[in-house]
């Protein structure tokens, strides 16, 4: 016997067997129970998602000989040979390729004639919207009163091309995509009655590929078994799919963590020598960052199933919600425009290298991205194509980064013995840092100095900052900036006074509103408001300083 396919083999035959159409499958069981049944139905919904399914088991439920009812017995002749597509009285069009008027009246001619074996004759016309307007015309009105022996069935995956005046005639029900849980689960209760070994990666990642439809997820469930000759394996699935692996992107994860310009870039050039496709990449970064921030938002909830839930917790503490919320805003942002790039590799490394570069309005007292974000030296060095021209661009960074705070920046032993934050501020603004360490110096306050010894205050807001190396790195850069070794003790409280970032976001505001106060008193802005009745938008007014 020849092999069938699982999304034949697999096809429900009852309306108890559909998966994730409850809405629709209530409505006609209920309507056929109570014989209360309306002459037109259309069917609408994304493919793969039971449209064709249902109208089969609808029609099979009223031509049962066992009489109309929503569970058909499944062995009468008429249900058997409605299973095996050879009932006459089930008359399936596809609408695509009979969009001519003549074919429409030609099918219509048939209408008024009584069913051959069964109660109904059952039209059933999938895809309608490719009928023609001439077409639409040719069945309005038989559709509006058809014979009390016809029943029509209509399907289309795109409603808005269906005309008011057809669906005025017909109850319209709409089925839902399938969500990932409920594919995942019909496919491991399929793989489980064919006796086929697989593991829940697989399956986590068959269902994101479905994208909302079972029969796609069946399909590439019979590819995926026979990739792997029989088996059902994460890996195998991750090749076939073309899904860039787990490992890479928490690569690009912990550069982006540590503010490592050159692990990062070489992490995608690595992915280039595999043949990596870089908009699957891009998915995947986003579906990790997205993992990430339901953990950072609901503690303790079990991220999905295809990826190392240690692993993004160590991210989700690792990084701020708000960096998590700008990485992903620019992933979405980079992924429209990646075929706008030269090639798919630099819009890669340009996606990556803006949530390098730039960060969240007062995450870590920076308003904005620029080189207190970006390290270039650390970005230099990765493999260039042209070594002479970063190094020219890291000079020129470093002398003006230098060049202001020269004069701004008081004596490095006077800003630490003194317990003003404003020289606090200023002392930090002088730290050679960035990532979590910079974070870190701006989320606490002085509390002593004793020579050896620097005794700070951590806002316990963000208690969760204090992790990896971030502690080592921000002694580390205190003991350069005063040119010998100290000893650094963080202890975490609620501030009595403002962190430099506190401060920062407060002068950002104070800034906002006095630019708002200027432009709404501004005269011609008045003079506008007055004569044109225009309205000043608050939000899109931004200092100029």
């Amino acid at each position: 016997m020849s092999y069938q396919v699982l999304a034949r083999k697999w096809r429900p035959q009852l309306f108890s067997q559909l998966v994730g159409q409850e809405h629709v499958v209530k409505a006609l069981t209920n309507a056929l129970d109570n014989e209360r049944l309306h002459h037109a139905y259309l069917f609408t919904g994304t493919r793969g998602v039971g449209k064709t399914t249902l109208a089969r088991i609808f029609a099979k439920s009223l031509n049962c000989e066992q009489g109309i009812s929503a569970t058909p017995c499944g062995v009468c002749d008429a249900c058997r040979e409605i299973d095996e597509g050879r009932f006459v009285d089930l008359l399936e069009v596809d609408a695509a390729s009979r969009t001519k008027v003549d074919q429409t009246r030609e099918l219509l001619d048939n209408v008024p004639y009584a069913p051959v074996r069964g109660r109904y004759k059952v039209y059933l016309i999938d895809e309608v919207h490719m009928f023609s307007a001439s077409s639409f015309n040719a069945l309005l009105k038989t559709l509006e009163e058809p014979p009390p022996h016809v029943k029509f069935i209509l399907a289309t995956t795109d409603p808005q091309k269906v005309p008011v005046t057809v669906l005025s005639r017909c109850l319209q029900f709409n089925l839902k995509r399938l969500s990932r849980e409920q594919i995942e689960g019909q496919l491991r209760h399929i793989l489980e009655q064919e006796t086929i070994l697989f593991d829940d990666e697989s399956l986590s990642l068959l269902a994101r590929g479905a994208d909302g439809s079972m029969r796609d997820g069946l399909s590439l469930l019979d590819q995926a078994i026979a990739f792997g000759a029989g088996e059902v394996k994460g890996a195998e699935v991750r090749t076939m799919i073309g899904t860039v692996g787990a490992d890479q992107v928490y690569g690009l994860l912990d550069a982006l963590m540590n503010q490592n310009g050159a692990e990062l870039l070489q992490g995608v050039a690595e992915m280039t020598q595999r043949s990596t496709d870089f908009t699957s990449a891009t998915q995947e970064l986003l579906a990790m960052l997205h993992q990430i921030a339901l953990m950072q938002t609901v503690p303790g909830i079990a991220p999905d199933e295809a990826f190392d839930s240690t692993r993004l917790q160590h991210f989700a503490d690792g990084l701020t919600a708000e960096d998590i919320q700008l990485f992903y805003q620019i992933g979405l942002t980079g992924q429209k425009e990646l075929h706008l790039a030269p090639d798919p590799r630099s819009g890669f490394e340009m996606l990556l290298l803006r949530m390098l570069a730039f960060r969240p309005a007062g995450s870590a007292g920076v308003s904005g991205g620029g080189a207190d974000r970006v390290q270039p030296q650390r970005v230099s060095g990765a493999a260039a194509p042209s070594p002479s021209r970063p190094k020219q661009t890291v000079t020129q960074v470093d002398q003006s980064a230098k060049a202001p705070m020269a004069d701004k920046r008081p004596p490095q032993e006077t800003a630490i013995k003194k317990a003003d934050p404003a020289q606090w501020d200023s002392f930090v603004a002088g730290l050679k840092l960035g990532g979590i360490a910079s974070q870190l110096a701006h989320h606490s306050i002085y509390e002593s100095w004793d020579g050896a010894t620097l005794c700070l205050k951590l806002d316990t807001s963000h208690r969760h900052l204090r992790v990896g190396q971030a502690e080592s790195r921000l002694q580390e850069g205190i003991s350069s900036q005063l040119g010998r070794a100290v000893k650094l003790k963080i202890t975490e409280a609620v501030p009595e006074a403002e962190t430099p970032a506190m401060r920062q976001d407060r002068e950002q505001q104070e800034r906002q509103r006095e630019a708002q106060a200027s432009m709404s008193s501004d005269p011609l802005v008045k003079e506008m408001e007055e004569h044109f009745s225009a309205k000043l938008v608050s939000d899109s007014v931004r200092p100029t300083d």
